[in-house]
């Protein structure tokens, strides 16, 4: 019984993140829980948790230093031109009715990788691509989950991304070692699930014939902008920028900081080049006319980072630190090592008490900054390894705290990232009715999730390059 009321405050976090009060507040309210719990279970002084709590929120430093330059990035990308370049990539293509949905799943897999937003990838997306497929013929659910899964991919994997380097923060792992670690597994499931889409518009039997998609913005209609305008105005910028026509010289800053990550050069210095690549591009075509602009961006994306992404990462590891206080986790964890045959069983077990924490808290950011302190001390105390082995694993819960994170929260039907999607789907697209049946076609996230349980679980990951070490040079400890 004490054990089990050690969980209160995840209970009161989640109920009140039901209830759409905001996370950080709730974040607040639940480390407050966390240490009167631990200072009537565990007769500890307030002093000593207070204590525990600021080191806890001391390891959060690095990963908010890099939090602060990734939303730095996305800024210039954004207004740089970058992110229409990747847009424009696509979307100047010979588009049918039965090859818009693969068109718009590789364009959003592109924006989000250059701009490590799932949410402002999905906003720039949907319009265009829903009434592009409109013009020509598309199925409307097969157009909406190609948009969804698209931006799930670099939000997922992305070096900029807010929940990737959540996730490595809270494993304790660099994010460009685990961009390296991903990458194989993840372009993977691109190209299966763009080949899933395009076959399923070949059975659903949708039209050959070319539109014309030049003019799909100056026809979008009124409704659409002011949707736009309300939930997500930043996107504005780009879709002008993408009316007017941009170079794709323009992603090469994109491509410089994907090489140095896979050259394994420290995040923060990827980040930095980017920033400066895409500032000096901006510069060339006229994007930016004085230094001060650059610098208004570069401080608004710390500013935006400051006032979410980083008070969140600080509240979650003070919060892990407490709950860690009282041994809460540990007849979880004992539970799973008894269960567990061996390493992989185990972390599979890790992956499925993600996927329950974030469908009863229904929130990402807020399941990984729950349950990611949890998993790494499940390794971290139950299996025995060398130094770089452990690492590897605690690379893998970092993939499986942020995928399952990202990828569910499009499949959970009363989850808040479901509730967004579909919101702006209506508002932007009214002619069709979106429902929950139609979330199952998003292939990319459905892939995603299934294949990395399985891939741990059989040890077929090899095949995709994700290195998992072989017991007994990793086991568990007796």
């Amino acid at each position: 019984m004490k054990a089990a009321a050690k969980f209160i405050p995840i209970i009161i976090m989640g109920a009140m993140v039901f209830n759409e009060i905001d996370i950080l507040f709730a974040a607040f309210i639940g480390l407050i829980v966390a240490v009167f719990f631990c200072m009537i279970m565990e007769k500890k002084k307030i002093g000593d948790i207070m204590n525990a709590a600021v080191d806890g929120a001391k390891d959060g430093m690095y990963p908010a230093f890099v939090l602060m330059m990734a939303y730095a990035l996305a800024e210039i990308y954004t207004s740089s031109g970058v992110g229409a370049a990747a847009i424009q990539l696509f979307i100047h293509l010979g588009v049918t009715g039965r090859s818009v949905a693969v068109v718009a799943f590789l364009a959003s897999c592109a924006l989000s990788l250059a701009t490590g937003t799932s949410w402002g990838t999905y906003a720039a997306c949907v319009p265009i691509f829903m009434w592009l497929s409109n013009i020509v013929g598309g199925n409307p659910a097969l157009v909406f989950c190609a948009c969804m899964g698209g931006a799930a991919f670099g939000d997922n994997i992305g070096l900029i991304s807010d929940t990737t380097i959540l996730a490595c923060g809270m494993m304790e792992v660099k994010v460009a070692d685990r961009f390296r670690h991903q990458l194989v597994w993840s372009l993977t499931c691109v190209a299966i699930s763009a080949v899933l889409f395009y076959i399923t518009g070949f059975t659903m039997g949708l039209p050959t014939t070319t539109g014309n998609a030049s003019d799909i913005l100056g026809n979008m209609p009124e409704e659409t902008w002011n949707a736009l305008r309300e939930q997500r105005p930043s996107v504005i910028t780009l879709l002008e920028q993408v009316d007017q026509g941009v170079s794709l010289l323009l992603l090469i800053p994109v491509v410089v900081v994907i090489v140095l990550a896979v050259k394994q050069v420290d995040t923060i210095i990827c980040l930095a080049a980017g920033i400066f690549l895409a500032s000096a591009f901006g510069f060339a075509t006229g994007a930016y006319t004085s230094i001060t602009e650059v610098m208004d961006l570069i401080i608004g994306g710390f500013g935006d980072a400051g006032s979410w992404a980083v008070i969140m990462l600080f509240w979650a590891m003070a919060f892990g630190a407490v709950m860690r206080q009282m041994n809460a986790y540990e007849p979880l964890a004992q539970w799973f090592v008894r269960i567990s045959k061996n390493v992989r069983q185990l972390l599979v077990c890790n992956g499925l008490l993600c996927m329950v924490v974030n469908a009863t808290l229904n929130e990402e950011m807020s399941q990984e900054a729950a349950i990611g302190p949890v998993i790494r001390d499940i390794v971290r105390d139950h299996v025995e390894g060398s130094e770089e082995d452990i690492y590897k694993l605690q690379m893998r819960n970092a993939i499986f705290t942020d995928s399952i994170g990202v990828m569910t929260a499009e499949l959970i039907p009363w989850h808040t990232g479901v509730a967004y999607y579909m919101g702006l789907a209506i508002a932007v697209f009214p002619l069709y009715n979106f429902g929950v049946k139609d979330l199952y076609f998003n292939y990319m996230a459905i892939l995603s999730v299934i294949s990395g349980f399985v891939l741990t679980y059989t040890g077929w990951d090899r095949f995709v390059r994700m290195p998992m070490p072989k017991e007994p040079a990793v086991r568990l400890k007796k």
